[in-house]
């Protein structure tokens, strides 16, 4: 993923890319708002670590038989920049992000999206607007991430060159998941992207920008059983189906670090997001 102004990507394209494959491609962009750390003349749309605020019926996520998940971070969706994601995220609440990052195990466990047993490991909590919600303490399990506000900024995001959607735009027949011939994925426009725009970053909506193979992928592979291949016929169709509610890069101000400078993905059915389903999000997460 590549995130920059219409203009910015639009320049981008023309220089390296025919007039006919610029515009093909800048139809595939889609808006996303960028997570920034805050500074104290920034709206704050939400943090990262701290302390969560949960209503005095929810219960802090745990998973059975390893221990409680660490707060990661919350949204406050009224927050956001308004009308911008193309996503239906609701207008008003918040949503919680949780990840069992191994403080109680000291990393043994892991949450893997092809281990349906892992996955209560990684939960997104949504608390409605004008719900009471009271700060809560973390489990004495648990060292809390230091607090950090972030700040919005409304951009637009593209797809990595070998993205499900941009293989069926440019290269329906290739194999998925793989490079193919075509200018998106020559040596020159990827080494362009890459000095464009390199940082994964914090984010709600948009293309994801995995570390590794895109996140799609790893998420209908796990939705159609966990040892799907990529040539099965089901895989393009189920990758497409899944789109990206957040991702949280490492960050240095909130002592987080996933892996060797990886980051965490929760990826969400559009169906289920319009139903405040957040229960049903899949959880992936990527390192170098």
């Amino acid at each position: 993923m590549t995130h920059g102004s219409s203009e910015e990507l639009r320049a981008l394209a023309q220089q390296y890319l025919s007039p006919e494959t610029a515009e093909r491609w800048l139809g595939l962009l889609r808006p996303g708002v960028c997570l920034g750390v805050g500074t104290s003349s920034d709206k704050a749309v939400g943090q990262l670590g701290g302390l969560p605020r949960l209503p005095a019926h929810a219960e802090w996520p745990w998973w059975d038989g390893h221990g409680p998940l660490s707060f990661i971070a919350s949204v406050d969706c009224s927050m956001l920049p308004a009308g911008v994601l193309d996503i239906d995220l609701p207008e008003e609440g918040c949503l919680l992000f949780f990840y069992f990052d191994g403080q109680v195990d000291d990393g043994d466990a892991l949450v893997l999206p092809e281990d349906p047993e892992s996955w209560a490991g990684a939960r997104v909590l949504y608390v409605a607007g004008g719900e009471v919600a009271m700060e809560r303490a973390a489990p004495e399990e648990l060292t809390p991430y230091p607090a950090v506000p972030l700040a919005a900024r409304p951009e637009m995001t593209a797809a990595e060159p070998w993205h499900p959607r941009v293989r069926e735009a440019f290269a329906p027949e290739a194999p998925l998941g793989h490079r193919y011939d075509h200018p998106v994925c020559a040596q020159e426009f990827l080494e362009a992207l890459w000095d464009f725009d390199g940082s994964v970053g914090h984010q709600i909506g948009g293309h994801a920008h995995p570390v590794q193979n895109p996140v799609e992928i790893e998420i209908a592979q796990a939705a159609l059983g966990g040892d799907t291949s990529w040539d099965d016929p089901r895989l393009p169709d189920e990758a497409g189906d899944w789109v990206l509610l957040a991702q949280i890069d490492s960050e240095n101000a909130a002592d987080m670090m996933w892996g060797d400078c990886g980051a965490l993905y929760w990826l969400i059915r559009p169906q289920d997001l319009a139903e405040r389903r957040f229960e049903r999000a899949m959880f992936t997460w990527q390192c170098a």
